[in-house]
């Protein structure tokens, strides 16, 4: 197969996974590719993800692997779909390729964890809101690049509402929700939003008021997207100079951690939806 114009994080994740198992198997890549009858080279180029793989040459990489995990290579064997394009690819052109991970990362996952101290989550936010986020932005962004920011990031949305929901569940420090982007208006029409979207089934809203003794984490956004096996699961922080996204054993469990210490500090979701009343109230 041709090599792929351009490498997501979603193909070189799978490669990757697939260079774990052929190292725990003992393997060369050169080896690798003798058991496949093929040159050693697209051993690496798969390895690397700028080789297309089907579901059926995944589950004869593992067996060549003697990966027993059926879970496991049937995890592997449904990241495979092709190269079809998703709708961030319309976006190449215009954002950081990293911010295109994430909506392809977001569209695959089986749920989302999110915590964020400053700003709203980006899935629950209203389009005023983002914009008047996002005009706060250093160095400043121009106005077209706001609208192309603003419309990507209504269209991660999806996720939340389209064919079967993904289950999202975010913590919000109180200090989100007053930070007021926009003036009044906007504030409360962004605090009406999340109050709408947490009265969903799939999506769950608990605040961190402050008072709370002890805060478990640095304060910088994270996001925990679940594949569709733990071990393929994914950490994105948001940080200033973009989405750094990692999937190292202890990475993912020690944010899985945070968020779970975050959740046990939070407040209920009746008394979360309490206080984003209050507030809402105050403006």
């Amino acid at each position: 197969m041709p090599p792929a114009p351009t490498v997501t994080l979603r193909q070189q994740r799978l490669g990757a996974e697939l260079r774990k198992l052929r190292e725990r198997a003992g393997l060369t890549s050169t080896a690798a590719a003798a058991l496949l009858g093929g040159p050693q080279a697209r051993i690496s180029n798969i390895e690397a993800g700028r080789y297309a793989v089907s579901a059926e040459r995944v589950r004869t990489l593992a067996r060549n692997y003697s990966c027993a995990d059926e879970a496991h290579v049937d995890a592997l064997a449904s990241m495979t779909g092709g190269r079809k394009r998703g709708w961030w690819e319309e976006y190449r052109d215009n954002l950081p390729s990293g911010l295109l991970d994430l909506a392809e990362l977001e569209y695959h996952a089986t749920a989302l964890r999110v915590s964020v101290t400053v700003h709203m989550p980006g899935l629950l936010q209203t389009s005023e809101h983002a914009r008047a986020a996002m005009r706060e932005a250093v160095p400043p962004l121009r106005p077209y690049e706001i609208e192309h920011r603003v419309s990507y990031r209504v269209k991660r949305q999806a996720v939340l509402f389209e064919g079967t929901p993904t289950p999202y569940a975010a913590v919000v420090h109180e200090a989100a929700l007053r930070m007021g982007f926009g003036g009044p208006d906007i504030a409360r029409g962004q605090l009406k939003h999340l109050l709408e979207m947490s009265e969903q089934s799939t999506i769950t809203v608990l605040v961190i008021p402050f008072g709370q003794t002890g805060f478990p984490a640095s304060g910088q956004p994270i996001t925990v997207a679940n594949g569709p096996a733990p071990q393929l699961d994914t950490v994105v922080l948001d940080t200033d100079h973009g989405c750094e996204f990692l999937d190292a054993e202890a990475q993912l469990d020690r944010y899985r951690s945070v968020l779970d210490r975050m959740e046990s500090r939070a407040l209920s979701e009746a008394k979360s939806r309490d206080l984003i009343h209050r507030i809402s109230h105050d403006l």
